[in-house]
């Protein structure tokens, strides 16, 4: 008779990158997220693909919109976790203001940003972070 083998976790797989808190910054760290999903197997087209760019582009451009400190970059963190099915993006800046979700006005061209961050991720957060600033994460399914 044979022991059974127990299953060996699947490594999570991550990608760091700073990046320069400007709008072509932000727009890098969406095109970058969107290749590390492909790279990860979670196809473009679909909607975890769709929906964790997204999350990824509006915390990137939190950053540089609001997070932005002159002289100072911002940085991307994507973690993969196959075994929970779950993609973890962080974004850290070194603005110590936490966002604020402030419902937006019926005409306003911006201002949803956590509403669609907080309607594609399981959970999301904010968290100090060492040195200055913060980092805003969210959880998205795969």
């Amino acid at each position: 008779m044979t022991a059974p083998h127990p299953q060996t976790p699947t490594p999570v797989r991550t990608f760091v990158q700073r990046l320069s808190a400007t709008r072509r910054g932000a727009r890098l760290a969406r095109l970058l997220a969107a290749h590390q999903l492909t790279e990860w197997g979670v196809p473009r087209g679909t909607a975890a693909h769709d929906a964790a760019t997204l999350v990824v582009a509006e915390l990137a451009s939190n950053a540089v919109l609001h997070g932005r400190v002159p002289g100072r970059d911002f940085a991307l963190r994507l973690a993969h976790d196959a075994d929970r099915g779950v993609l973890r993006v962080e974004v850290s800046d070194t603005h110590p203001a936490p966002p604020v979700r402030l419902p937006p006005a019926s005409d306003a061209a911006h201002g949803r940003g956590l509403l669609l961050v907080e309607a594609l991720a399981v959970r999301w957060g904010v968290r100090e972070r060492n040195g200055p600033g913060k980092t805003v994460w969210a959880e998205c399914p795969l």
